[in-house]
C-alpha cells in the first residue's frame, strides 16, 4: 500500500500541474478539443475523397467547404423562421399571460389583484435593482463575443490542418517515444477509434432527438420550432442536464405560445422519446465504444461540469472513454513482430525489405526451409531465410 501510495501520489501532483497549465492556456486547449471533435466527425468524407484519387489538399477543401455550407444554411434557415414567427410568440405570450392571471383570480386559487399586482412590483424592483449588474455582464459578453469569434477562427485552421496533415502530424508525434512508439501508436489508434466511433454516434443520435423535436413543434404550430429544434440537437451532446434545459425552454415556449394541454403533451412526448433514446438509441449506437454504467456517466458529467462547467461537461465523457481505452493498449505486451506492424506510419515503407524473426527454440522450420535442405544432401544450410510465401504469412499487410 505505501509503494501505490507514493506513485498515486505522484501522479496526482503530475496531474494537477498539467490542469494547472491546461487551465492556463484553455483559450488555446478548448479550440483545440473542439477541432478534434470535428476532424473525427469529418475525416470519413476527407478519406472517401482522397480515396477516388484527389490530392489531400483538394479533399480537405471540400470537406470544409460542405461543413461551412451545412452549418450556414442551417443557420440562414434559423434566422429566417425567427423573423417570421417572433412577433407572433409575443402576441401569444401576452395571451397566455392574461389567461393565466384570470385563472389566478377566478380559479382554485382566488387571488386577488393587488397580491398580482405586488408579485409584479416586487419582480420589477429586483430587476431594477440588478441593472447594473446585467449592463456588466453585457458588456462582458461583448468582449466574450470577440473571443468566441477568435476561437472560431483557430478551430478552422486546427481542423484543416488534421484533415490535410493528421497521419503526417501522428508520425512526428510518435518519433519523441523511441522504442515506446509502437506502444504509443496502438494506444492512439484505439483512441482515436472510441472518438471518431463517439462523435457519430452522438451526432447520430443528437440528429433523430432533434428531428423528431421539431416534427413535434412543427405539428402543433408552435412558434419558433426550427430554432428549439436546433437547441435540442445542441443540447444532445451534453448527455442527461442538456436535454433537461433545451426540453425546459422548449416546454416553457410551447405553453406561453398554444397553452398548458399541448405542453402537457410536448412533455409526455419528450419523455416517451428520451426513454427510447437512452434504452435503444445510446446503446445501439454510442454504447459500442463506451460501455459505460448510467452512474458512471453521471458522476463523470458531475465531475467535468464542476471543474470546468459547461465545456468540462461536454468533453467529460469523450475523454473518460478515451483513457478508459488507451490505458490497456499501453499496458499490452505484443510479438516484436506485431509491434514492428503496428509501429508509426513510415516506419516500414512498401517495398522494404523485412527480416523474419529467429525461431524459437524446438520450434518448427518452415517447409520451403527443409526443401531447401533436402536439395542439398540432407545437409542444413548455415542461414536459411523462408520465400516469399513465408514471409507474406507472417506479414499479411505486405499483401495489400
Amino acid at each position: 500500500m505505501a509503494a501505490w501510495s507514493w506513485r498515486l501520489l505522484l501522479l496526482g501532483g503530475m496531474v494537477y500541474v498539467l490542469w494547472l497549465i491546461i487551465e492556463r492556456i484553455s483559450f488555446v486547449v478548448m479550440p483545440v478539443v473542439v477541432a478534434l471533435l470535428l476532424a473525427a466527425l469529418l475525416h470519413p468524407l476527407t478519406r472517401r475523397l482522397r480515396a477516388t484519387g484527389l490530392r489531400p489538399i483538394y479533399a480537405t477543401w471540400i470537406t470544409m467547404l460542405l461543413g461551412l455550407a451545412l452549418i450556414v444554411g442551417i443557420g440562414f434557415l434559423i434566422g429566417v423562421r425567427a423573423n417570421e414567427e417572433f412577433p407572433r410568440l409575443v402576441l401569444q405570450i401576452q395571451v397566455t399571460v392574461r389567461n393565466v392571471q384570470d385563472w389566478l383570480l377566478h380559479g382554485p386559487l382566488h387571488l386577488k389583484e393587488a397580491q398580482i399586482a405586488d408579485f409584479v412590483d416586487q419582480l420589477s424592483s429586483q430587476v431594477t435593482q440588478y441593472r447594473s449588474q446585467i449592463t456588466s455582464t453585457v458588456l462582458s459578453g461583448a468582449t466574450a463575443v470577440v473571443e468566441v469569434l477568435t476561437s472560431i477562427v483557430l478551430i478552422l485552421f486546427v481542423t484543416f490542418f488534421l484533415l490535410k496533415d493528421g497521419d503526417r502530424i501522428w508520425a512526428w508525434f510518435l518519433r519523441a517515444f523511441g522504442g515506446a512508439a509502437p506502444r504509443v501508436d496502438q494506444a492512439g489508434r484505439a483512441a482515436w477509434a472510441t472518438i471518431s466511433h463517439y462523435v457519430h454516434g452522438t451526432v447520430a443520435v443528437a440528429a433523430i432527438h432533434g428531428l423528431v423535436i421539431g416534427v413535434v413543434l412543427a405539428g402543433m404550430q408552435v412558434p419558433l420550432w426550427a430554432p428549439l429544434a436546433v437547441l435540442v440537437f445542441l443540447a444532445s451532446f451534453i448527455p442527461i442536464v442538456g436535454i433537461l434545459f433545451a426540453g425546459t425552454i422548449a416546454t416553457l415556449v410551447t405553453f406561453g405560445s398554444r397553452g398548458w394541454f399541448l405542453a402537457l403533451i410536448f412533455v409526455g412526448v419528450l419523455v416517451v422519446e428520451q426513454q427510447l433514446e437512452n434504452h435503444v438509441l445510446q446503446p445501439l449506437i454510442v454504447g459500442r465504444a463506451l460501455e459505460f454504467h448510467p452512474l458512471a456517466i453521471i458522476l463523470v458529467l458531475a465531475v467535468g461540469g464542476v471543474l470546468g462547467g459547461i465545456a468540462g461537461a461536454v468533453v467529460a465523457v469523450p475523454l473518460t472513454a478515451v483513457i478508459y481505452r488507451a490505458l490497456p493498449e499501453l499496458r499490452r505486451r505484443r510479438p516484436a513482430i506485431e509491434a514492428a506492424e503496428g509501429g508509426p506510419p513510415g516506419a516500414a515503407e512498401p517495398g522494404a525489405e523485412s527480416v523474419p524473426p529467429h525461431p524459437e527454440p524446438g520450434a518448427e522450420e518452415p517447409a520451403t526451409s527443409q526443401r531447401a535442405a533436402s536439395d542439398q544432401g540432407g545437409q542444413e544450410p548455415e542461414t536459411a531465410r523462408p520465400s516469399s510465401d513465408a514471409g507474406e504469412a507472417v506479414s499479411p499487410q505486405r499483401n495489400g
